[in-house]
């Protein structure tokens, strides 16, 4: 279906606005056998800004020091370090951190999972031209209602966040048809998944995607309730049971000026995604006051990435990021 057999070295993407669904596909793929998908990574865009062309090992093996996601994933520099030879680019060393990753976990395969990457996707496929993206995507008025309700202090990430329905409404449009770009881009190596139907069609959705990725399907892949420890994550318990269906609702808990705030800005993605709006006539597009909005967001958006980047390449970045571990 997906043409030529996937090479054992292809990464998988795991793509989705944020509360879509990506922190539960990310578990359930992550116990597959050949398959290791970390938790969020946040330091590809820092590490690709910071090393361009023949990588610098001494440099680049010094950046990795300080980044305490290396520290979380138990992830020695020096096996990194290992795996770069003469001629390394900034995607082999992102590549080594994976690998390394993977097989100390006894994998062959490695994925990530890290939905700020949904404002980076021509990054992630110009560094590594074999990847494959799948894509969950959720009703955005359920994935705003997940979000604004979620416990205070649970949303730490640095990058523009909303604070209303009209803001995650921004966030969802943009991404998703970011998104959808990068799938026309790259073709057959992208697939799109809704999280409704992995809530209620949990194998044939795992199917799909084990077929897309080219591994086998396994049904111990659904056996991850209860094995994920959430004593630290309040917002993510609906993972200590199977996947559930109507776990939000924006009909019933919605306000219904939330949701007339949302399908005014994204409406019509909406009904591109196939799914039902409270008022047809949003199907049309943006309104002129919503697309004030949309072109706010933008600017802001595009200011912290502007920002993030020059951050990346100064002096700055190490002084705010001091070693944590041994470089060698």
């Amino acid at each position: 279906m997906y043409g030529t057999p996937v090479p054992a070295i292809t990464p998988l993407f795991v793509l989705g606005v944020r509360r879509s669904g990506t922190t539960l596909l990310r578990v359930i793929l992550d116990r597959h056998s050949q398959l290791a998908i970390p938790d969020e990574s946040y330091f590809i865009p820092q590490l690709a800004e910071r090393h361009r062309g023949r990588l610098d090992v001494d440099s680049f093996c010094d950046d990795l020091s300080r980044l305490r996601t290396l520290i979380d994933w138990d992830v020695p520099i020096g096996e990194v370090r290992s795996r770069l030879g003469d001629g390394a680019t900034v995607a082999d060393g992102i590549d080594a951190i994976y690998l390394t990753y993977a097989e100390r976990h006894g994998k062959q395969r490695w994925g990530d999972k890290t939905p700020m990457y949904m404002q980076e996707l021509p990054l992630l496929a110009k560094l590594f031209p074999h990847a494959r993206f799948v894509h969950i995507v959720r009703d955005g008025r359920d994935a705003s209602t997940s979000f604004l309700n979620m416990p205070a202090g649970v949303v730490t990430e640095t990058w523009v966040h909303p604070r209303s329905a009209a803001g995650f409404a921004c966030e969802w449009r943009t991404q998703v048809r970011a998104a959808r770009r990068l799938g026309r881009r790259v073709g057959n190596r992208y697939t799109e998944v809704r999280y409704e139907q992995l809530a209620t069609d949990p194998e044939g959705v795992l199917a799909h995607v084990c077929e897309f990725a080219g591994i086998a399907f396994e049904p111990a892949m659904l056996e991850y309730a209860g094995s994920f420890d959430v004593t630290s994550k309040p917002h993510l318990t609906g993972l200590r049971r199977p996947p559930t269906p109507g776990l939000r609702d924006w009909r019933t808990e919605a306000e219904p000026q939330s949701v007339e705030e949302f399908e005014q800005i994204a409406g019509d993605e909406l009904a591109a995604c196939g799914y039902e709006l409270a008022d047809a006539a949003h199907a049309a597009g943006p309104t002129p006051r919503a697309r004030l909005t949309l072109a706010s967001y933008a600017g802001r958006l595009a200011a912290w990435r502007a920002t993030a980047r020059a951050v990346a390449r100064s002096p700055l970045w190490r002084r705010r990021h001091p070693p944590l571990q041994a470089a060698a």
